[in-house]
């Protein structure tokens, strides 16, 4: 028991944080024995491992990087663990003929100017904290490196590819030339930031760097003609204010600033280089869509991504009075990403789409003719069967409107539903293809994706309102939504599960702990539980802004009136509850699911085996050599058929509602039809996300 600023906490299972001690081990070994036992029995566990072998055939790609003529992306076709890097569909780089255990895995990647040389960042065993190389991509030789603890760098190349900027994971921008060691590398900037961001125009004239804190960014912008790449001469585009902020000089020579600055859902500015804090408004805060990506083409043309109610949309602007001329036409009502163009301009820009029926594909705007057209699918073909999806909006507990998408198979009726969510760190829930969640709806199930306060559906305001002092609203809005859908007739308590992964474990263990009679089974994965202890371990030092800090009283109290470890109370009818950790995650620590893992198995029935044997079991799937992000397809599909099985038995899903074959299926409809879900962007401590 600790007493924190008067507060009694109490800590019975203390000893499991020390993932190394006998204690823990020995009891790592009988939770292991006992989710197998369970696993074992779970008559749905290999129709859905089947099933989502075959939904995850349709790989994935990405949207060409140019560099000239060159061009770059990433693909992954049907059978391969990872996705592989290719110049001119050449590969050049596939983590399994790195390490053919599938335990490494490619972070990152930037190539030079000239499209020679590729700098690369690859993590082994789940750790994040990635080696930094150079590759020769004309000979395939490596040219440099290791520089290692290079956490998702960002590179920066000087023209010429003889030198370039990255970042060393808190401790900032340093440059590299090559043939150089690594002690001998310039620090550029080190400032003790959470984050640091760099880049350099297509010209390589203009150097922008950024740095980060929990309240926002400080950003600089450099003339590298000026001053020695070594030491450049740091001029401020916002410093000291609470705002986001990011930059880049485009081919018209004009700083462009997308800004949060008295702007919740963004603005985007325009700034002469040479007095890039004098800003200018060129486009304006939308009251109902977030700002998101941009980029200028050839013709005074400006493209600007927004989200619209978690929904995407692409505006043409003029470049130079920010007045909208235009829509990019796009396929559907869905997400996009990675909107970009080529450097030395043009009249082209590349996007990818996915919605909830619709697999991902990259297609291509051209301006010229005000023309969407597909440029590459995924790989894979896989035959898909029909399902609805629907915005709902319903009202939290404070009156609050929240959307929240279903999907589902034609039919009427509760059925065993999963309810899922985030609601943190401004992130936001958009649609997207995933085999998991098409696999449950396949089988008669329902998917919820509640877009929760925390998230970015609607701008940081969204943002704020779920963080620190309000964060319970994130919860209230996830319980509201779990009502919504009983009343609404489609689930019961006894057919409603949630699932959850690192905030969004968060989120599952607060839900089942407020409102146990609400849920029949959880799937915790890779969660922060213990709040009060939290920033001692992985990453949670970076996240203090978001959640608060147990150093300070006020704080703690936030922390301790939800924290979900410290809320579990014996004689509880907990729902089922499966713990999902992996043992190399260097970003939220094991220790929340080990130590709240045995907390409930206790107050559910005094004994670790009574729990885990009972109605309602509360079991741990340990997973060692993976960590909190990428994974082999291997790995995450046996993950996923775990956890779909453990809800689908609990939830009373009936195995013959699992399709059994695809007969009558239209197998040109792979192309058309997709998955049912939502799909959190990729989490990158830029933002100092989980």
């Amino acid at each position: 028991m600790d007493v924190l600023h008067g507060h009694r906490v109490g800590d019975p299972y203390r000893v499991l944080e020390d993932a190394a001690s006998p204690a823990t081990r020995a009891w790592l070994a009988e939770q292991d024995t006992l989710w197998r036992e369970h696993n074992a029995r779970l008559p749905l566990r290999e129709r859905f491992l089947d099933r989502l072998a075959e939904l995850s055939a349709i790989g994935m790609i990405s949207p060409p990087v140019w560099r000239g003529d060159r061009r770059f992306h990433v693909s992954q076709s049907a059978g391969q663990e990872h996705p592989v890097l290719h110049r001119d569909d050449v590969p050049v780089i596939d983590p399994m003929r790195l390490d053919p255990s599938g335990l490494t895995t490619l972070d990152d990647w930037q190539p030079d100017p000239t499209g020679r040389l590729l700098a690369y960042q690859v993590s082994s065993r789940g750790d994040e904290r990635a080696d930094l190389y150079v590759l020769d991509a004309d000979t395939g030789q490596v040219v440099e490196g290791p520089i290692r603890g290079c956490r998702y760098s960002p590179v920066a190349w000087l023209p010429g590819g003889d030198a370039f900027f990255y970042t060393r994971f808190h401790q900032g921008v340093y440059l590299h030339h090559l043939g150089a060691s690594v002690g001998e590398d310039v620090p550029v900037l080190t400032r003790g930031a959470l984050s640091y961001g760099v880049q350099i125009d297509a010209a390589g004239r203009w150097l922008v760097i950024s740095a980060g804190a929990s309240t926002g960014n400080d950003l600089w912008l450099a003339d590298l003609t000026a001053a020695p790449a070594g030491r450049p001469e740091l001029r401020a585009v916002q410093e000291g204010v609470r705002a986001r902020s990011a930059a880049a000089v485009a081919g018209d020579g004009r700083v462009y600033i997308l800004t949060d600055l008295n702007a919740p859902r963004r603005r985007l500015c325009v700034a002469d280089p040479g007095r890039p804090q004098e800003w200018r408004e060129l486009v304006p805060e939308d009251p109902e869509a977030v700002l998101g990506a941009f980029t200028v083409l050839d013709g005074s043309r400006l493209l600007l991504s927004r989200i619209r109610h978690a929904i995407s949309e692409i505006g043409v602007h003029d470049a130079f009075t920010g007045e909208r001329t235009g829509t990019v036409p796009l396929p559907g009502n869905g997400s996009v990403g990675s909107l970009s163009s080529r450097p030395e301009g043009g009249h082209e820009a590349w996007f990818t789409y996915t919605d909830a029926v619709t697999p991902p594909a990259v297609w291509r705007y051209d301006a010229k003719h005000e023309t969407t057209t597909l440029w590459a699918q995924a790989p894979g073909r896989v035959p898909l069967p029909a399902v609805e999806s629907r915005q709902l909006t319903y009202r939290s507990a404070d009156g609050t409107r929240v959307r929240m998408v279903v999907v589902a198979q034609p039919g009427e009726g509760p059925r065993p539903t999963i309810l899922t969510g985030y609601g943190g760190f401004g992130i936001p829930l958009m649609p997207g293809y995933a085999a998991d969640s098409l696999a449950w709806v396949e089988a008669g199930g329902v998917l919820a994706v509640a877009n929760l306060r925390g998230g970015g559906e609607e701008g940081e305001g969204w943002h704020r309102d779920g963080m620190l002092e309000r964060k319970q609203n994130v919860f209230d809005d996830f319980i509201a939504a779990a009502e919504e859908l009983v009343a609404g007739g489609w689930t019961t308590p006894e057919q409603l599960a949630v699932w959850g992964e690192s905030n969004g474990g968060l989120l599952v263990g607060a839900a089942l702990t407020q409102r146990p009679d609400l849920f029949a089974a959880a799937v915790c994965a890779a969660p922060l539980l213990d709040m009060a202890r939290y920033e001692r371990f992985g990453l949670g030092p970076t996240w203090t802004g978001e959640y608060g800090s147990a150093a300070d009283a006020e704080q703690l109290g936030w922390l301790l009136s939800y924290s979900p470890y410290h809320r579990v109370r014996p004689g509880t009818r907990y729902p089922a509850t499966l713990f999902t950790v992996s043992a190399a995650d260097t970003r939220v620590d094991p220790m929340h699911a080990r130590k709240m893992c045995a907390a409930m198995q206790w107050a559910t029935s005094g004994a670790a085996s009574g729990a885990a044997s009972g109605e309602r079991p509360v079991l741990l799937r340990h997973e060692p050599d993976v960590g909190h992000g990428a994974r082999a397809v291997s790995r995450s599909i046996g993950l996923a058929a775990d956890a779909l099985a453990f809800l689908a038995a609990h939830t009373g899903s009936d195995p013959a509602g699992l399709a059994g074959d695809t007969d009558g299926v239209d197998p040109a409809a792979g192309a058309q039809l997709g998955r049912a879900a939502a799909q959190v962007v990729a989490d990158r401590p830029l933002r100092q996300e989980q």
